[in-house]
């Protein structure tokens, strides 16, 4: 069971952590709520990094774990940002760019590596960096704020799913 939640889980917490994302900009959930979700979200993905190691040493699979290892620490900068007080905005800052912008790297590298369709990997990478440079530029525009979110979680869920299914085969 866990090896199946290893390989399918990124396809439902992908698209999920950017409904949450938006839903907090929204102030639909609550501080406390945020605080817990990346606690919970920093011990999955400690587990993810420890456990994986032995499938993940090489090719694109090792870019992949590198990431989550780096996102692993991005997202601690988020929590602590959380736990300050007064909130930490530059962590916040930098925990959310960093989950926007890493797995663009990985989609690349996929891409380059596997041959697989551009559109699942360069294009899900492009459509996550204009979600993030969308979401930056828009200043407190709530309407770009939500745009820029929702490409970026739609470029990552496409790159995503495609890696899921492409893992089962």
């Amino acid at each position: 069971m866990l090896q199946r939640f290893r390989a399918n889980g990124p396809a439902l917490l992908v698209p999920l952590a950017w409904i949450v994302v938006g839903a907090a900009h929204a102030e639909y959930v609550s501080l406390e709520a945020l605080t817990i979700a990346h606690g919970v979200m920093a011990v999955i993905l400690a587990g993810f990094v420890l456990l994986s190691w032995s499938d993940m040493r090489s090719g694109a699979l090792r870019t992949w774990w590198i990431i989550v290892a780096i996102g692993f620490v991005i997202t601690l900068s988020g929590l602590i940002g959380l736990l300050s007080t007064p909130l930490n905005r530059g962590l916040l800052r930098v925990s959310l760019s960093g989950w926007m912008l890493l797995p663009a790297i990985g989609f690349i590298d996929t891409g380059r590596r596997s041959g697989a369709v551009p559109l699942t990997t360069f294009g899900a990478a492009v459509i996550s960096v204009a979600g993030t440079v969308l979401y930056f530029i828009s200043g407190s525009e709530m309407v770009l704020i939500f745009a820029g979110l929702a490409l970026v979680g739609v470029g990552q869920t496409i790159g995503i799913v495609d890696a899921v299914i492409r893992y089962q085969i």
